[in-house]
């Protein structure tokens, strides 16, 4: 339910430690490419066609599934866009009719990145903040829980689609990268 992301190496990184974002294959449909956004109209509508796709896990609806790959964490991210696909995905899923979800509700909404520890894994999560151009975009509220992993919510403007980010996944044992091009920003929804 929760989605997940992130430039260039960090030299605080250990050897090995950035990943490169990727979407799962499979076609992008119905297409976007505005990357993440408050919700408006078009895109509300948008994300009605998208969750009314069904399927096990359609791609526009479950675009952050391995996103970033780690052995320590796992990504998922929430945004408005998503809310609503994936309220009618699960209708649409159940054969139940397709609902009209809160349009209030999903303007109130920003980008939630939900960070799942492997459980495998020993190093939990201490903090998130998202690079870019050399800046540090820190989450506006964050909150970690007792498995190791946390709930951060981040403005709009820190995954625009303008330039290439970089998410860094700070762990008490491990520093991890995810880079996201430009190009896959663009887009995630």
């Amino acid at each position: 339910m929760f989605l997940w992301i992130a430039l260039a190496l960090l030299a605080s990184a250990p050897a090995g430690a950035q990943t490169v974002a990727q979407l799962p294959p499979g076609p992008n449909t119905p297409v976007w490419d505005k990357g993440i956004q408050p919700i408006g109209r078009d895109s509300y509508w948008h994300a009605v066609e998208c969750g009314k796709q069904g399927g096990v896990r359609p791609v526009c609806v479950f675009y952050d599934a391995d996103l970033c790959k780690s052995a320590d964490f796992t990504l998922a991210l929430f945004t408005p866009y998503k809310a609503v696909a994936y309220e009618v995905w699960q209708a649409v899923s159940r054969k139940q009719p397709v609902p009209t979800p809160s349009y209030g509700d999903a303007q109130r909404l920003r980008i939630t990145v939900g960070v799942t520890r492997a459980k495998t894994s020993t190093n939990a999560i201490t903090a998130i903040a998202i690079k870019r151009g050399g800046k540090v975009v820190p989450p506006a509220t964050s909150s970690l829980d007792d498995a190791g992993g946390g709930r951060f919510i981040f403005d709009f403007a820190a995954f625009a689609p303008t330039s290439d980010i970089t998410i860094e996944l700070v762990g008490r044992a491990a520093t991890r990268t995810c880079r996201v091009p430009q190009s896959v920003l663009t887009m995630f929804r």
